[in-house]
C-alpha cells in the first residue's frame, strides 16, 4: 500500500528547487543593483565635447541642448567649459533670467557668472572653466556677452541634476582650492593654443576623498554581508527539506 506523507501532499519535495530560484533572482535583481550603485563615481562632463563652448557664429554645428539631453548629471559632477575670453559662463536657477539671456538684474543667490569676458579685447585667450553641480533640479547655463547675442545664437542649455551620491565633503565645505569664477586674464599663461577638450592635468576634481572611499567600501561590504546571510539561510532551508 502506498503511503502518502504530509510532505508529499504539499509538494515539499520541490522546495529546494524553489529556494534555489528564489535566491538566484534575489541576487540578480536586488544585490547586484545595490553593489553597482555603490561603485559609481562622480564625473566630469566636457560641454559640447570637442566643439567647446561657443556660439553658432563660431561653431555652426553646436547644439548644446542635444548634448545635455544625452547625458545624466548628478550632484558633485563637474561641467568643463572649454572656451576663450570672448565668451562667458553664466549659471542660473532662474528660468526667466535664462530665457531673457540677461543676468544684469539677477540675484546673487540664484545666478553665478563663472567666467567674465572682455569683448573689447581682440586678442582672445583660451580658458577652461570648471563648474561644480551643487544643487538638485533644473539648472541653466548661457553666455551673456554682447547683450545676450551669443546666448540667443545657440550658446545656452538647461539640465536636470539628480541627487546621485550627494555632494562630496570637498564641495560641502569649500576651501581656497575650490573652483571659483575665472577672469579674462586666467588664460594668459596658456599661450595661443586651444585648451584641451578633456579635463586639464592640473584639475583634480572630482576628488575621491577618504570618506567617499569608506562609504563605497561600506556599501560593498553591506551588500556582501547581506548576500552571505541569505545564502546561509537558503542552504539551511534546502538541507532541512
Amino acid at each position: 500500500m502506498e503511503v502518502i506523507t504530509k510532505r508529499d501532499v504539499f509538494g515539499l519535495q520541490s522546495l529546494p528547487i524553489f529556494f534555489f530560484f528564489f535566491f538566484f533572482f534575489f541576487f540578480c535583481f536586488v544585490v547586484l543593483p545595490l553593489s553597482s550603485r555603490s561603485v559609481e563615481a562622480y564625473k566630469n562632463y566636457t560641454v559640447g565635447d570637442s566643439l567647446g563652448w561657443y556660439d553658432k557664429s563660431e561653431k555652426p554645428t553646436v547644439d548644446y541642448q542635444k548634448w545635455a539631453d544625452s547625458n545624466n548629471f548628478s550632484l558633485g559632477d563637474f561641467l568643463i567649459f572649454n572656451t576663450n575670453t570672448n565668451h562667458t559662463v553664466v549659471q542660473t536657477y532662474n528660468e526667466t533670467t535664462y530665457k531673457l539671456c540677461d543676468y544684469d538684474d539677477a540675484s546673487d543667490k540664484d545666478t553665478t557668472q563663472w567666467s567674465t569676458a572682455d569683448p573689447s579685447n581682440t586678442a582672445t585667450r583660451p580658458i577652461t572653466v570648471p563648474v561644480p553641480l551643487l544643487k538638485e533640479g533644473k539648472t541653466f547655463f548661457f553666455s551673456g556677452d554682447y547683450d545676450g547675442d551669443q546666448c540667443f545664437d545657440g550658446q545656452r542649455f538647461q539640465i536636470s541634476v539628480a541627487h546621485g551620491k550627494g555632494l562630496p565633503k570637498s564641495l560641502q565645505e569649500p576651501t581656497e582650492n575650490s573652483p571659483g569664477p575665472v577672469s579674462p586674464q586666467s588664460g594668459e599663461d596658456e599661450g595661443d593654443s586651444a585648451p584641451d577638450t578633456n579635463v586639464p592635468a592640473n584639475f583634480d576634481h572630482p576628488k575621491q576623498v577618504a570618506s567617499d572611499d569608506t562609504e563605497r567600501d561600506s556599501d560593498s561590504s553591506a551588500s556582501a554581508s547581506l548576500l552571505s546571510k541569505f545564502l546561509v539561510v537558503g542552504l539551511g532551508l534546502v538541507w532541512l527539506f
